[in-house]
């Protein structure tokens, strides 16, 4: 069974910094990229934020690159989205993403709202 458990949702002053976490499953981390969306409204297309292939190679969008830092740690199958100098703008729900050719799966989602 896929398992993509995230951290909870966290409140956050604008200019702070906050730690997403994933947790996969064992079989799915070892074999899939996994990624950081993040989805402003329901229903929308949710956004490449950033992903990390088995390799360590990172890619990032251009409003992460600079200030979020995505991470995994292959000896517990975590995920991580370090997230630095956060604006109200980056307030989304953000969502674990794990993906090899056409299988994709996804975590619950975490709220992250940052106050201005």
């Amino acid at each position: 069974q896929v398992q993509l458990v995230e951290s909870g949702a966290t409140v956050v002053q604008s200019g702070g910094s906050l730690r997403l976490s994933c947790k996969a499953s064992p079989d799915i981390f070892s074999t899939h990229s996994m990624a950081w969306y993040r989805q402003a409204v329901p229903g929308k297309e949710p956004k490449l934020v950033a992903r990390i292939f088995s390799d360590g190679r990172t890619i990032y969008t251009n409003y992460a690159k600079g200030r979020f830092t995505i991470s995994r740690d292959n000896a517990t199958n975590t995920m991580y989205l370090q997230m630095n100098s956060l604006e109200p703008e980056d307030t989304d729900v953000y969502y674990c993403n794990a993906a090899r050719y056409q299988y994709v799966y996804w975590g619950q989602g975490t709220q992250v709202t940052v106050s201005s």
